[in-house]
């Protein structure tokens, strides 16, 4: 027996020896847990149900400080669940078996993604390779999985890819997609209306979770504890975990120093912004999609003109749309006349309403949102963003901008200018964003 298991022993039982006439439930709880793993600074600890589990993990911390008050040993105490098994039910005759359609629709995914249509080069090849090995050993390879990058480079396409692919050679896999806020949004809701026991129910016992911009739980702590035991619950069971975001988990400000420890006890993969040969790539795979005959020439011209994926569709589509019917394939002539359009011109027929739509179509938000009263984190800097563009490209008064989005002093959209124009000095990730919905506005009149 080692040192650490001695102590914890003793422990443990001089807890129930100072509580049997109190009705205590952490020492009654300690008792029955096992140890699966043991070293000089971690115990782990396995429960035999999620009660136990939530109730001990709440208080984990109060648990080490009373262990280090006996023993004199600084130790981290991590809980694990280990289900008793289960008797084996038999099947009904008649059952009704869901299409894969529908069973990628209830987790969350995407249908237009898939690795099938997911083009690989240098700059993604490490995702690629790492996905392959997640979804041949899910919760062992890589857990976590932390994919980061900039917008368009392809983060979300490799992570709900691994969840198709796991999804198609077992459907009875619990599998579920969910971007950060919405995290965020369904727990204050199950807080709220006194649910939490139906939202661990929903999140702690899925084979594979993943969270699509996990920066946006930083700095809310409710949200980080709750993640925290969830994350904790899915990987202690063999589940796997995939994580995206737009920048490594060491530059994710105000993210307690438990969940950086957790994202960076897998693999962290940094997606580089797609390379000529990658960008060639995807427009072919895109023109395929579409049923679009396009001249090779022509995809090298968008190619170089064209640096981010998302703007790559667009501009495919927006010259397709000005051949269509006149010409038989997308050529040369007609990419170098798209290209040569007057950008002052194409200014003078963007609108306010496109900027706002383009803005909640780039970040998936409803209009509603970002007109409306939300306050959420995430809503006021898309609603910022647009606020900069109205006023850098449109040329609109303070005033005007501030009426269009429903706020009522002109100081805020001043505000949302010089803070976003700060920004963009500083913040690559963020100039690209801003730079590709420019783009894209004035590319699709």
């Amino acid at each position: 027996m080692s040192l650490i298991s001695s102590y914890w022993e003793s422990f443990v039982k001089k807890l129930v020896e100072e509580n049997k006439d109190k009705r205590s439930v952490i020492p009654s709880l300690l008792n029955q847990a096992k140890i699966v793993e043991l070293n000089d600074d971690k115990i782990s600890l396995s429960v035999a149900s999620p009660g136990a589990y939530d109730f001990l993990a709440k208080r984990s911390h109060e648990i080490e400080q009373r262990f280090f008050n006996h023993s004199q040993k600084k130790i981290e105490i991590e809980f694990i669940v280990k289900m008793p098994s289960k008797k084996t039910v038999s099947a009904p005759l008649l059952s009704f078996e869901p299409s894969i359609e529908d069973v990628f629709a209830k987790a969350g995914l995407n249908k237009k993604y898939n690795f099938d249509n997911f083009a690989v080069s240098t700059s993604n090849q490490v995702a690629y390779a790492a996905a392959q090995a997640v979804v041949k050993n899910p919760g062992s390879a890589y857990n976590p999985l932390f994919l980061y990058g900039g917008v368009g480079v392809g983060k979300t396409h490799i992570a709900q890819s691994v969840a198709k692919k796991i999804l198609e050679e077992d459907r009875n896999q619990k599998v579920y997609f969910c971007p950060g806020d919405n995290f965020t949004n369904e727990l204050i809701e199950s807080i709220r209306g006194k649910a939490t026991g139906r939202f661990r129910q929903k999140y702690r016992y899925l084979n594979l979770l993943i969270i699509d911009d996990i920066q946006f739980i930083a700095g809310k702590n409710a949200v980080q504890e709750e993640f925290f035991h969830t994350f904790n619950a899915i990987a202690s069971s063999g589940g796997q975990i995939i994580l995206t975001s737009d920048r490594p988990p060491s530059a994710i400000k105000n993210l307690e120093d438990r969940l950086h420890s957790r994202f960076l006890g897998g693999l962290t993969v940094d997606i580089q912004p797609p390379d000529f040969e990658l960008r060639s790539a995807i427009l072919l795979i895109k023109a395929k999609e579409k049923n679009i005959n396009v001249d090779i020439e022509a995809v090298k011209i968008i190619a170089e003109r064209i640096t981010d994926c998302r703007g790559l569709e667009g501009a495919l589509l927006s010259i397709y749309a000005k051949v269509f019917g006149t010409k038989e394939q997308v050529d040369l002539e007609a990419v170098e006349m798209f290209f040569s359009q007057d950008n002052k011109e194409s200014k003078k027929r963007v609108n306010p309403s496109d900027v706002i739509k383009t803005v909640c179509s780039f970040y998936n938000i409803k209009q509603s949102h970002l007109k409306g009263p939300s306050r959420a984190a995430s809503i006021a800097f898309y609603r910022q963003i647009t606020m900069y563009i109205l006023l850098r490209e449109l040329g609109l008064t303070l005033s005007a901008v501030a009426e269009m989005l429903n706020r009522k002093d002109h100081t805020t959209a001043l505000h949302a200018k010089q803070k976003v124009g700060n920004l963009i000095l500083h913040d690559l990730n963020l100039k690209k964003e801003v730079d590709t919905i420019t783009q894209s506005l004035f590319q699709s009149t």
